[in-house]
């Protein structure tokens, strides 16, 4: 029977570190609240609520992507991917409006 050959590592991955966005306006963490809304930080430290309830039960949303986040199970799913509020149906949110309202107002409604 013929040996194995080992896995090999690759080394450039100890190396080259992932890219972490430093705009403060940047997404460090979310975590999904009941009715529709988001706790948020950003790499600054900025923290504070997103209300979405309005805007995901409004009509305008049908038929797209934000659709399907009216589900709270899918809702629930919320991430930070690159810097941004997202979900693993393609729904995202920018932060740069996110973030200049919660900084001025401790919330933001979308």
């Amino acid at each position: 029977m013929p040996r194995a050959k080992a896995t090999q590592v690759d080394p450039a991955a100890g190396v080259v570190p992932a890219p972490q966005p430093v705009a403060p306006w940047r997404v460090a963490r979310v975590e999904a609240k009941p009715r529709m809304r988001l706790r948020v930080e950003f790499v600054d430290g900025t923290s504070g609520e997103a209300r979405l309830e309005a805007f995901l039960e409004s009509p305008r949303v049908a038929g797209t992507v934000f659709e399907q986040l009216r589900d709270p199970a899918v809702f629930a799913q919320v991430r930070v991917q690159l810097g941004a509020v997202t979900w693993p149906n393609g729904a995202d949110i920018a932060p740069d409006a996110m973030y200049d309202a919660i900084r001025a107002h401790g919330s933001w409604t979308m």
